[in-house]
């Protein structure tokens, strides 16, 4: 039976997807617009949040991307008709996951300080820093967990109940921040900082044990772990390696952004993380349809069915730019409500409006890149994505960094840094998809 690539059956996996995707940027974002506000050293409590923000978000796709190596092994089955031969995978990938995360979170707890020093973080901000992690990192297993079983459901086309974990996680976040971070008159003292901590790490909880339940009871997968490994184990862990290394350079660019945002000052850093946070939550909403790529994508190479696959890259890739289309108008048209909505500080507000609109401009861009990254890890091209990002940040960011501070562009050299980074992968991997698979689809 043909996959139908129809706007209603794209969109059908890609809206849930980008309600599921935007889970993480939005707890960001939440913690980041209400301690921004909290009256008492507001804006190092911002820069503290963008600094472990960045950490943390580098650990999370680091050793989350077992999910897409998951459902493109798992999507590649079903389109195939052979989805029994992987039953046992799933449980052994999440187990691997899991005590991997928990060595990491044990060898970085003890040395938080050591590592927020190579941020460039100093004095009350590096204290806010520490107290801060040591709350939230607890939640990094469970944040593992819940994408390994999303990873789970995409491969079985099914993006609701990722979706519904996502929606719990989110909106529960969003009202603990306001309790925790600001207290209850009499009843609770306000927590500042660290209540943000705490929210995030029981919402973080609140979606594993979700998970839990709707693994077991909406699918036939077992978490039971069972011996010998599977036959497609090893090709896992080399998926994973693959997208390892990759998201080791995709983080060594967002580092280096911070790292250098940081060295400009406490008004820079506070700008930088409310920019990077809106180019984050685009970037995620833009990737609902690199999600219905990843998905059918795989099903679709696994059925061997090459003119579907042309048509679905084509289809998911317009309608990804359109999104961004519209997410750039939207960020001019409140170009300075997204501000306010992060911090009351008019330096660092100021900062913040002379760079936004370099966030906007490249957001068709970063949809192409995005779109297309998603379907590539549904083929399975995982070593091609690897090499992308490592040239792209070698040759493309890094420089572009460097000759930004030389000429003393500030954190607008930041900016076009990144959009340089942007540009070389979005442009490989158009060149890629046409050198690979045209010719299969005239072989067909």
């Amino acid at each position: 039976m043909r996959t139908a690539i129809s706007f209603k059956t794209i969109n059908r996996l890609a809206v849930p997807a980008t309600i599921a995707g935007i889970a993480e940027p939005v707890l960001s974002i939440t913690d980041t617009a209400i301690v921004g506000n909290i009256p008492e050293y507001g804006v190092e409590s911002l820069a503290a949040v963008g600094i472990v923000g960045s950490f943390l978000s580098m650990l999370i796709w680091i050793l989350g991307q077992t999910r897409s190596a998951i459902s493109a092994i798992v999507s590649q089955y079903l389109g195939a008709g052979k989805i029994r031969e992987v039953a046992s995978l799933p449980a052994q990938a999440i187990y691997f996951n899991v005590v991997l995360s928990l060595v990491i979170l044990l060898s970085t707890f003890f040395v938080a300080e050591g590592i927020f020093k190579l941020f460039n973080a100093q004095g009350r901000i590096l204290s806010f820093c520490v107290s801060y992690y040591k709350i939230r990192v607890w939640g990094f297993p469970l944040t593992l967990f819940v994408f390994a079983v999303m990873g789970i459901f995409r491969g079985l086309q099914n993006t609701y109940w990722p979706m519904l974990i996502a929606l719990v996680g989110a909106g529960l976040n969003i009202i603990l921040d306001i309790i925790l971070v600001y207290g209850i008159p009499d009843i609770l003292e306000p927590l500042y900082l660290e209540g943000a901590a705490w929210a995030s790490l029981i919402a973080q909880a609140v979606m594993a044990v979700m998970a839990l339940i709707l693994l077991s009871r909406k699918t036939d997968i077992s978490l039971r772990i069972k011996f010998p490994l599977n036959p497609e184990f090893r090709r896992l862990v080399g998926m994973t390696f693959n997208l390892f290394v990759r998201t080791v350079a995709l983080n060594l660019t967002l580092i280096l952004a911070v790292r250098e945002a940081t060295a400009l000052g406490d008004q820079y850093i506070g700008a930088h993380t409310i920019a990077i946070n809106l180019w984050l939550f685009a970037a995620f909403f833009i990737d609902g349809y690199g999600a219905a790529g990843n998905i059918m994508g795989g099903r679709l190479l696994g059925a061997r069915d090459y003119e579907g696959l042309w048509k679905l890259m084509k289809k998911i890739c317009l309608y990804g730019v359109m999104v961004s289309v519209v997410l750039l108008i939207s960020g001019f048209v409140f170009y300075e409500s997204l501000g306010d909505l992060f911090s009351n500080d008019k330096i660092v507000l100021d900062t913040f409006y002379s760079i936004f609109y370099l966030v906007m401009i490249v957001l068709p861009i970063n949809a192409i890149a995005f779109v297309l990254d998603g379907l590539f890890k549904g083929l399975g091209e995982m070593r091609f994505l690897r090499n992308v990002l490592i040239v792209a940040t070698g040759l493309g960011f890094i420089p572009s960094l460097f000759l930004g501070k030389y000429l003393n562009w500030g954190l607008h050299g930041v900016w076009i840094a990144i959009t340089v980074w942007m540009l070389i992968r979005g442009l490989a991997l158009v060149w890629k998809f046409n050198q690979k698979f045209r010719p299969l689809l005239q072989k067909g």
